[in-house]
């Protein structure tokens, strides 16, 4: 009795162990799924992370699962099991294949890192310290089975057995094995093989005894539910199409499927096939397609039909490919459209220039990859993350690091103040921060939107490139349906930068000379290549400069040849704003309010309109008035009708950005400027003048209600040489000469007017422009004197009415025009 009762007492401490042990699991693996659940679910989380890296969010679920199947099945589960242990494989297989990718990130061109191990201890540790995330690969298993695999084997080599071992996993975990997958695959391959091979040998004899080829309409050798092959193709037995009853709406059999149906037939029928043409009464055949159009016979009598070739009515049947719906079919028809779509497909769009070939996107081959850049030590970050902390200490704030997010250009580290601390202390003290961390300047974001914490943002030692090629192959701009889908860089987090610029609808860019601001232009019209056809967008491109935009002129996009004459810009800008004009009387026409909608219902689509000027403050000093006008109605009602602005400028004065053009372009780019000022006049705000050049730039779209600050696409010279080349073997522009034609000449009285040269002669050499000045020297009235000098406005000679000041002389030498 007493050992019954012992044993009994062991049985259920056994199975109170086993209860208890699986619901710890189950409760510590509910705690560790969730950070936010208390210091406990935090410090399994964090060790979980520790040893499993990235991925380890699997683990808690697995052991909830184990302990279940312990509460349910009474007993632990198998290690040994082949299931267990194949999912064991592939999970160490995961790790390790993380940590592979991890090592090629930290690697700068290939070479080992000094302890891969050391490098992902210290990552785990700073999150685990500061909250900083990092890319943890594996964690610490994942270090050592690659530490392992690396040294013994190689990069490659850790490749090719980290498959092996997948496979090997996949096997365990699906409990087959490599026979079992390889030998049906095998034995269906040698069957269509054979089936094949009978077919051949069966269709060809047929085929021969079915009387004369059915290339000619009044021969057709098939009867009622007979096979025939179409005429028109490459050949019989290459691309020709086959007639079968069964075949659904269409009745036509590509050869391979035929090839199919009369194998399997073959087999089911016996000599059916082999049956000689005249073997069998005509009434007798009559009978059997009467009473089974759709069989068996139907189906096997591939020369069934050609003893009824000379009867009545066969020779009606015979051309088309008679249909058992009484149909006909021409034996070309397919051939016909298919080479009349062809032919369509090449044909140019009206209004376009001829294309070689049917217009394809550009590949991203064209464009460098993405550059590794150095890993840097996550010591260092940490490292300044102490001193800032310090150095806010040392000066009597209290705040500490909640987060910190490495950038292309600059790391941000995101300070919460204690409660009671003014954000203004933090902002104040953004020197004593730069000498600390010995930066050669920070910016200060307080606070970040949408964030209770304040931002300083530090200079990384190197500026990673962001290239193009990264950006359009990013999500964000793929998934982009927009034709106007503009690349823009990556922010501080390295999320890519996306934006539409027909939602925009303009976009207003400003930077000093080597901020990256020209650049940033030729990714904008690089990533629009990208996206639409020449049908889809047109370019037009005004480069007063002569040297940035004149590259595209080979294009078939663009609209125009690039204008580098500041008075054509002006005559352009005005075009342009007719094309507006012209455009919703269209609309009105047709009872739509937009673009989108127009080419929704009408036959002939119009393409939008991108109007790029490079240097908006040369345009400004010819013709401002002209051209303030344009930009203006333009930026006022062009974003329905499909023409959209991008206005670039490195100076960015309030004389060149004037309040009418910033009240209607509501979206701008800044990148570094010398001043405050200048970061006020495109922003409205300070900062671009801390910014650091080489494409790092503030983007503030519209409704924003603060900058994002984002390092810009970096795109060479020779991958816009080889983009456009790829664009231009494609078609060549077909310009709309309307749009450069010099406008007539609208001033009949200055021509008429004996004075208006003299007039001319007189300002250029005394380059000074007024009434009085008129009035003395010709001794003329002055209604006359203010409509000289209103001509010489118009045609560009001075400059528009300033007030009080003198007008400006733009010309240094008399016009060739008006030399009498």
């Amino acid at each position: 009795m007493g050992k019954k009762a012992r044993r009994n007492e062991r049985r259920l401490l056994r199975e109170l162990r086993l209860d208890f042990g699986a619901l710890l699991i189950i409760g510590l693996s509910v705690l560790a799924l969730s950070e936010s659940w208390g210091v406990v679910g935090r410090a399994l989380r964090l060790f979980l992370r520790f040893l499993f890296g990235n991925w380890s969010f699997v683990v808690p679920p697995v052991l909830i699962v184990g302990a279940l199947y312990a509460l349910i099945r009474r007993r632990p589960p198998r290690l040994d099991h082949p299931r267990t242990a194949g999912f064991l494989l592939l999970y160490a297989d995961l790790l390790l294949f993380s940590h592979l990718e991890l090592f090629t990130r930290l690697s700068a061109d290939g070479a080992f890192q000094p302890s891969i191990v050391r490098e992902t201890f210290h990552r785990l540790a700073l999150e685990a310290a500061g909250g900083v995330p990092s890319a943890a690969g594996g964690g610490i298993i994942g270090a050592l089975l690659f530490t392992a695999f690396y040294y013994l084997f190689g990069y490659y080599g850790t490749v090719i057995f980290g498959g092996l071992i997948a496979v090997s996993g996949l096997l365990l975990f699906s409990g087959t094995s490599v026979k079992a997958v390889v030998i049906p695959f095998k034995r269906r391959l040698s069957l269509g093989l054979r089936r094949l091979k009978a077919a051949r040998r069966k269709r060809r004899p047929a085929l021969a005894r079915g009387g004369p080829a059915p290339s000619a309409p009044q021969a057709g050798p098939e009867a009622d539910g007979a096979l025939s092959v179409e005429a028109g193709g490459p050949s019989a037995e290459g691309e020709a199409a086959v007639w079968w009853p069964e075949a659904g709406g269409q009745g036509m059999l590509r050869i391979s499927d035929f090839v199919d149906r009369v194998a399997e037939e073959a087999a089911g029928a016996g000599g059916a096939v082999d049956a000689p043409a005249g073997g069998e009464a005509p009434g007798a055949g009559d009978a059997q397609n009467k009473a089974a159009p759709g069989g068996r016979a139907a189906k096997a009598g591939l020369a069934a039909g050609s003893g009824e070739a000379g009867r009545p009515g066969a020779g009606d049947r015979g051309g088309p490919a008679a249909r058992p719906d009484g149909g006909s079919r021409s034996p070309s028809a397919d051939d016909a459209g298919a080479g009349e779509a062809s032919a369509g497909e090449g044909a140019p769009a009206a209004g376009e220039g001829p294309l070689s070939r049917p217009y394809a996107l550009p590949p991203v081959e064209l464009l460098d990859r993405p550059r590794r850049a150095t890993a840097k030590e996550s010591r260092s970050i940490a490292e300044n993350a102490k001193k800032l902390e310090q150095t806010l200490r040392t000066f009597g704030v209290g705040a500490r690091v909640v987060h910190v997010h490495r950038g292309p250009a600059v790391t941000r580290f995101e300070v919460q103040p204690d409660a009671g601390v003014k954000v203004s202390r933090i902002v104040g003290l953004a020197d004593d921060i730069a000498l600390a961390l010995a930066a050669r300047g920070i910016r200060i974001e307080a606070p970040i939107p949408g964030k209770s914490a304040v931002g300083i943002e530090v200079p990384n030692d190197d500026i990673a490139v962001v290239t193009l090629r990264e950006v359009l192959e990013s999500p964000a701009f793929q998934r982009s349906r927009s034709k106007l889908t503009l690349a823009l860089g990556r922010d501080i987090t390295g999320e890519p930068i996306v934006a539409d610029l027909g939602r925009m609808p303009h976009l207003l860019v400003a930077g000093a000379t080597g901020s990256g601001k020209s650049v940033s232009l030729n990714a904008m019209i690089a990533s629009i290549l990208y996206k639409a056809t020449p049908d889809d967008v047109k370019f037009v491109m005004i480069d007063p400069k002569m040297v940035e935009l004149t590259v595209y002129n080979p294009i078939p996009h663009m609209l125009t040849p690039v204008v580098s004459d500041a008075k054509k810009a002006a005559v352009v800008l005005r075009r342009i704003v007719q094309e507006m004009e012209l455009r919703y009387e269209r609309f009105a026409a047709a009872g739509v309010r937009d673009i989108e909608r127009f080419n929704a219902v009408s036959g002939e689509p119009l393409s939008y309109i991108v109007v790029i000027v490079d240097e908006l403050a040369d345009l400004m000093m010819v013709a401002a008035q002209d051209v303030e006008a344009s930009i203006a109605r333009l930026a006022q009602k062009a974003r329905a009708a499909g023409i959209h602005l991008i206005l670039a400028t490195q100076r960015p004065s309030v004389d060149v950005i004037t309040g009418v053009i910033k009240a209607n372009i509501p979206s701008r780019i800044a990148f570094g400027v010398s001043s405050q000022v200048d970061s006020r006049t495109i922003l409205d705000m300070a900062g671009a003048e801390k910014l650091l050049g080489r494409g790092d730039m503030l983007y503030l779209p519209m409704g924003a209600a603060k900058a994002i600050r984002v390092q810009g696409c970096f795109v060479s010279d020779r991958e816009i040489e080889a983009l456009v080349r790829y664009v231009a073997e494609q078609g060549r522009p077909a310009y709309a000469e309307h749009l450069t034609e010099d406008e007539p000449d609208d001033a009949g009285e200055a021509v008429d007017d004996e004075l208006f040269p003299r007039a001319v002669a007189l300002v250029v050499e005394t380059k000074s422009a007024s009434v009085s000045l008129l009035q003395r020297r010709f001794a003329i009235g002055y209604a006359r004197a203010a409509r000289l000098i209103d001509l010489m406005e118009r045609h560009g000679i001075v400059g528009p009415y300033e007030g009080a000041k003198p007008r400006k002389v733009l010309v240094d030498r008399i016009p060739d025009r008006f030399i009498s």
